[in-house]
C-alpha cells in the first residue's frame, strides 16, 4: 500500500486580494444556495481562508 503525502500550498495575498477572494467565495456560495446545490466545498475553503495565519513581510525590489 502506497501512502501519498498531501501537498501543501501557500498563498500570499495583499489586503485587497484577500478581500476580493472572500467576496468571490461568498458570492459563489450565495449562487449555489439559490440554485439549491450543496455548498460544502465552498464552506471548507472559506473556513481555511478565514482561519489562516496572517503574516506581515516587506518586499524588496532589486
Amino acid at each position: 500500500m502506497v501512502v501519498l503525502k498531501e501537498q501543501k500550498y501557500h498563498l500570499y495575498l495583499s489586503d485587497d486580494e484577500y478581500r476580493r477572494v472572500l467576496q468571490s467565495l461568498i458570492r459563489l456560495k450565495n449562487n449555489l444556495t439559490a440554485q439549491g446545490r450543496y455548498t460544502d466545498g465552498v464552506d471548507d475553503i472559506l473556513c481555511k481562508i478565514i482561519s489562516a495565519k496572517k503574516r506581515k513581510f516587506k518586499i524588496k525590489y532589486i
